[in-house]
């Protein structure tokens, strides 16, 4: 499918009322494999629906640990499921249909596989967006629940236990909001964000940067400061009419409340549009 295509249905499928998740990390798969197409698409769904179908029929209220602890069979042993520090350098680690193949990715890429399997199993299953590292939960989030560490080939946690986890990320102890369910889009975000943070040590592939922060503002809700990297990208890649234009953009929004800030991006706007001359 043609970039502008794969934009479209990024953006369509974001605004769905029930957004499809392994959708959407398909549809960010494919910016970074052209050769990616339906046919792949369908390979990877009907790959989750198998693993699913290797599941216990457990049903819905079967204690949260048993959900757990059949997923990490199958997935965490059975099929090899789980993390290494190397993951954190390969961009295939946040791409779905590499990870599936591979069997190895980032605490959150494993965890879609976990939440898109467990869901089409009919288990009560969903993502835990912990600073610096991502779970699943089964149950109740609110009431009787247990946690997986996906990462580590689905390691049933406590909170306390997953608090001592991120504990060198943030320094401060995780509040009970730590372990709400994150949604859909918030998953995406997640995702692009690693895949930006990657690139951005990596001049290089600032392309990957720039269409991971172009996805992102497709996204209904992202942080407004996505509009200045974006523009900053484009300077930096020698587009300089349409950086200057993003940057007087950003300048606009910023007027009303960092008049400062403002001030300092339209000269970053004056310069990029002297650099065309």
């Amino acid at each position: 499918m043609t970039d502008s295509t794969n934009r479209k249905r990024f953006a369509e499928a974001a605004r769905d009322e029930r957004p499809d998740l392994a959708l959407l990390c398909l549809l960010i798969a494919a910016e970074a494999e052209p050769e990616l197409d339906e046919s792949g698409f369908d390979a990877v769904q009907m790959e989750l629906d198998r693993l699913a179908g290797l599941l216990p029929a457990l049903g819905r209220w079967a204690e949260p640990t048993r959900w757990a602890a059949a997923l990490a069979k199958l997935l965490g042993v059975d099929c090899g499921f789980h993390g290494t520090p190397a993951e954190y350098r390969r961009l295939e680690s946040s791409l779905l249909d590499q990870v599936l193949r591979r069997r190895r990715g980032l605490p959150i890429l494993l965890s879609v596989v976990w939440l898109e399997v467990a869901r089409r199993a009919g288990a009560p299953v969903y993502g835990v967006a912990l600073p610096g590292h991502f779970v699943v939960g089964f149950g109740d989030p609110y009431g009787e629940h247990a946690l997986a560490d996906p990462f580590d080939g689905g390691r049933l946690l406590t909170e306390e236990e997953a608090g001592q986890l991120v504990a060198g990320t943030t320094g401060t102890p995780l509040s009970a909001s730590a372990f709400s369910p994150a949604d859909p889009l918030e998953i995406v975000l997640r995702v692009l964000n690693n895949i930006r943070a990657w690139a951005a040590a990596r001049p290089e592939r600032s392309g990957v940067q720039l269409w991971a922060v172009e996805l992102s503002l497709l996204l209904p809700s992202h942080p407004a400061r996505l509009r200045y990297e974006h523009a900053e990208l484009l300077v930096e890649r020698g587009e300089f009419m349409r950086g200057a234009r993003e940057l007087e953009e950003y300048a606009r929004l910023l007027a009303t409340v960092r008049p400062e800030m403002a001030e300092t991006v339209r000269h970053q706007a004056l310069a990029a549009r002297a650099m065309l001359n």
